[in-house]
């Protein structure tokens, strides 16, 4: 098998599709932390174009970020099938537990309820058109799965084990949302605690800030 070698400072990088304000800002995290190098590719979510001016529905068939091109030049989307294939590449790191550990099955029984419970049960917030009564709707069953985060984060300071992992990059970006439901993490104290912890983590300032450093795209 042909395999193509690259002096370092050639070799192809990986490419992160993002949007920002999205959950793409997991994977950017995640990115961060492992100090992996990458492309940051915006994208406008309504045009489906790119900072790079390609035609995001040809990288991303699904239309929606994120979307992370590898150096092979096939491309991983979902966001928790994104975190893990990044933090096993620096498993050192210690961002997931190793494979075939109860420990690793624990942390993707946090990533499915994030994504299923908290994720896709905030997305109808988003929709200003739904009448009051059935957002409250929403907002009630939201608030029981804030209310189950608070009790296991009452007694620790990450979601798995010691230390910070993918379900927390992906847990903080998500309630990162809550602000422009008008829904105040105040409620929750120890899960308010908890933002602010992982938000004044080095690699979620860098990478919050270099997704400001790309300019909107038409």
């Amino acid at each position: 098998m042909w395999v193509a070698i690259y002096p370092l400072s050639e070799a192809p990088t990986m490419k992160l599709y993002f949007a920002p304000d999205t959950c793409s800002l997991s994977p950017h995290i995640v990115l961060q932390e492992l100090g992996l190098p990458y492309e940051l590719v915006r994208v406008n979510n309504r045009t489906k174009r790119t900072s790079t001016g390609e035609d995001f529905l040809a990288i991303n068939p699904k239309g929606y970020v994120a979307a992370l091109k590898l150096n092979t030049g096939e491309v991983l989307t979902e966001g928790p099938a994104i975190v893990q294939y990044l933090a096993d590449l620096k498993p050192e790191v210690g961002l997931v537990p190793a494979a075939g550990t109860l420990a690793r099955v624990r942390l993707q029984e946090w990533l499915n309820f994030i994504t299923s419970e908290v994720h896709a049960g905030s997305s109808p917030l988003f929709n200003r058109a739904l009448p009051e009564e059935v957002l409250a709707i929403f907002r009630d069953r939201l608030f029981r799965r804030l209310d189950f985060i608070e009790v296991n984060l009452a007694s620790r300071d990450y979601l798995v084990g010691d230390g910070f992992t993918v379900a927390d990059a992906y847990l903080f970006t998500v309630l990162g949302w809550m602000k422009g439901f008008s829904i105040d993490l105040d409620r929750w104290p120890a899960t308010a605690r908890y933002m602010q912890r992982i938000g004044a983590r080095a690699s979620v300032q860098s990478a919050l800030a270099r997704e400001t450093e790309i300019p909107p795209v038409e």
